[in-house]
């Protein structure tokens, strides 16, 4: 989908599960964060039925790069991060304004290796269990309008760069709702196909000043390692992703019931 601002933002809709049903289109969308939202993008936005939008960036990343709401959405803050003692964001502009000592802190597979800690802390870090069990129970809406005709509208939601927080918030959202596993992989996946080409010339300036574009790839695209990282630690500590959610999220089979419910459609 071709929102002007939007790189890496589409529709999770028309995933099909493993129980004759497919994810509803327009109910759910992932993004980058909407900070550099076009005229264009508001007005493409505004007309896909979005009612809630669902942040997940950092208190200091929201304070730098405010998003842009299109009338009629409301937003709620759930930052994955907060228990991690350091803003992915920050962190980044800062070693970022030192290219050469980057490169060097970035080599030797070290970037993998931060990435995939990323990906643990994500799992497990107490803030972020909250944020996605509020996640999910803001996707099902109330339990007062499920499989009644009230329209609640759709939910979006996002983190920076929409590739990491809201990579697994979709890739685990899909898992729960049945979807196989290698279409969860090839959605999550494309995020080097949707966004690595804005970023461009982040890696161009990066490279004009003394450093090596290579080292910055592995921070700012997505390998599948990343998530088998995440889905392995699911294993370990719940015994897979429907344990993450009701031993880790805390969500009762009623609420995975009406999550279901009110995102597939039959086929």
């Amino acid at each position: 989908m071709d929102i002007p601002g939007l790189p890496n933002f589409r529709d999770l809709g028309g995933h099909r599960t493993g129980y004759g049903t497919v994810i509803a289109p327009g109910l759910l969308f992932r993004s980058v964060d909407l900070s550099r939202l076009e005229p264009a993008g508001g007005d493409a936005l505004g007309g896909l039925g979005i009612r809630r939008v669902i942040d997940l960036r950092t208190t200091a990343e929201i304070e730098k790069h405010r998003d842009l709401l299109p009338d009629g959405m409301t937003t709620v803050h759930l930052d994955v991060l907060a228990d991690s003692g350091a803003t992915t964001g920050a962190q980044l502009a800062k070693v970022l304004a030192d290219p050469r000592r980057l490169t060097e802190i970035l080599g030797g597979g070290a970037a993998v290796e931060r990435m995939t800690g990323t990906y643990r802390n994500i799992v497990t870090l107490p803030s972020a269990l909250r944020s996605y069990r509020e996640l999910f129970l803001g996707i099902a809406g109330p339990a007062e309008v499920t499989g009644t005709d009230v329209d609640t509208g759709g939910v979006l939601f996002h983190c920076t760069t929409g590739k990491d927080r809201t990579g697994w918030a979709a890739a685990s959202l899909m898992l729960l709702l049945g979807v196989d596993e290698d279409a969860v992989t090839e959605d999550y996946l494309r995020t080097n196909t949707d966004l690595l080409p804005a970023l461009q010339p982040v890696l161009d300036r990066f490279a004009e000043q003394g450093g090596d574009p290579d080292a910055l790839l592995p921070v700012l695209g997505v390998r599948e390692e990343y998530l088998r990282t995440a889905l392995a630690e699911v294993d370990t500590l719940f015994g897979g992703i429907r344990g993450y959610a009701t031993d880790g999220l805390g969500l009762t089979e009623q609420d995975l019931d009406r999550l279901t419910a009110d995102v597939t459609v039959g086929v």
